[in-house]
């Protein structure tokens, strides 16, 4: 079996991940074009995401990008690291979100993501558990723009004696 053929057959459960493991993401820029598709996808036209006029008078000085729309750039970065694509087939669903922003994410700020496994519980069935991983949204200046942890189900490799 070729390296690349073990890779895309490798699965990450339960048991293999560890309280404290980190991953980093590469970087993607927010855009003006990203802003004004979120707004015209999401119907949330809010002023101080698409008028600059409005936006200049507030505190944050410019248009800022949606809450969410971090949320969602957070969440595509994260798919891409290898230890979430060898997780999809073990992944049973999300139980959990929460999220907070720190700072404002602008146009032009580059963002990355830290993600950690930061709680591990057995779950309600033998045959799963629960991986609480937190994400950090990090801009260019080291600023973290977001915070979430999000609560998978994954499947366990070897189900606990019942």
């Amino acid at each position: 079996m070729s390296v690349l053929q073990d890779i895309e057959t490798y699965e990450v459960h339960f048991e293999t991940l560890t309280i404290g493991d980190k991953f980093k993401t590469a970087g993607r820029t927010v855009t003006e074009s990203d802003i004004v598709s979120f707004a015209g996808l999401s119907g949330d036209y809010n002023a101080l995401h698409t008028d600059a006029e409005y936006a200049a008078t507030t505190p944050h000085g410019a248009r800022i990008a949606h809450g969410l729309l971090v949320l969602s750039i957070v969440s595509g970065l994260s798919t891409r690291l290898p230890v979430m694509k060898a997780m999809e087939r073990t992944i049973l669903g999300l139980a959990n979100l929460q999220c907070r922003w720190r700072r404002p994410t602008r146009i032009g700020d580059t963002i990355h993501v830290v993600l950690e496994v930061a709680e591990k519980k057995p779950g309600a069935k033998n045959d799963r558990g629960s991986v609480v991983l937190r994400r950090t949204a990090v801009n260019q200046r080291g600023e973290t723009v977001m915070e979430s942890d999000w609560s998978l189900i994954l499947r366990r490799q070897t189900p606990l004696a019942a």
